[in-house]
């Protein structure tokens, strides 16, 4: 049964505000457009740009991490370069991550946001080329089924807002689990992409996190565990061919 694009999200800053796209031009053998391209470490993590390698996310300012999160708001304005940045009682910056001075004032706002809770001095990191800062190495791009939310929400009783899952786009439209059929090296098409399955997302303690409260409200991954057998949700893919994905696109494999 094929599925229809019902969103599409772009993350900047690993670990804040997820960003909704109407479409997106994917290339063979890149990452997903504007995803992940910045990263906030904690204290030293070892990362070098000159010999970038794959980090563990408790290096960096992640919902895993740090929950209270959740209740930063962030915005890219692509137009102007501009970054917005703010928490629930209005306090925020506007800045740009393109430049060392804009990239010190988030640092300086996640400081004061998370105080004590920070061991570490805060520092912006911006991936070179061919990098991004994903939570696995070759996780290119992300799929989430749907239906297999709504089965989750099912069994444990409660809404879950899909976006706990932090994935590039949502498809509906499938069977719940639909995509335990997708073995690793087979083809999907979703829209004018072609890709590639990698692996099914491991998930983690960052998808407890209520995304408005800032507070861990749903054991997921026991949830998981208790009701279906499992710890994964989603879907890695890399792009083998390609081509530009809307909303209302179909994706068939």
């Amino acid at each position: 049964m094929p599925g229809t694009v019902a969103s599409i999200y772009r993350h900047p800053v690993k670990g804040l505000t997820p960003e909704p796209m109407t479409s997106v031009r994917l290339d063979a053998d890149a990452y997903f457009p504007g995803d992940r391209e910045y990263a906030v470490e904690v204290g030293p993590s070892g990362f070098d740009p000159a010999n970038p390698k794959h980090i563990s996310k408790q290096r960096f300012t992640v919902l895993a991490r740090f929950p209270a999160l959740a209740r930063v708001k962030t915005r890219l304005d692509d137009a102007t370069g501009v970054f917005h940045v703010g928490d629930a009682h209005g306090f925020g910056v506007e800045t740009r991550l393109d430049t060392a001075d804009g990239r010190a004032s988030l640092e300086r706002f996640l400081q004061a946001f998370l105080g004590e809770d920070a061991p570490g001095k805060l520092r912006v990191l911006e991936s070179p080329p061919g990098y991004r800062f994903m939570d696995h190495p070759q996780g290119y791009i992300s799929v989430m089924n749907l239906a297999s939310v709504r089965a989750v929400a099912q069994a444990i009783g409660t809404d879950i807002d899909p976006l706990r899952f932090r994935a590039n786009v949502y498809v509906d439209g499938m069977k719940p689990w639909a995509e335990d059929e997708w073995v690793a090296g087979s083809r999907v098409k979703l829209g004018g992409a072609g890709l590639t399955v990698f692996k099914p997302i491991v998930r983690c303690v960052a998808t407890h996190v209520n995304l408005d409260t800032g507070e861990r409200d749903i054991d997921m991954v026991e949830m998981l565990r208790q009701n279906f057998g499992r710890d994964t949700l989603g879907v890695y893919l890399s792009v083998s061919s390609g081509g530009e994905i809307k909303l209302g696109d179909t994706l068939e494999g």
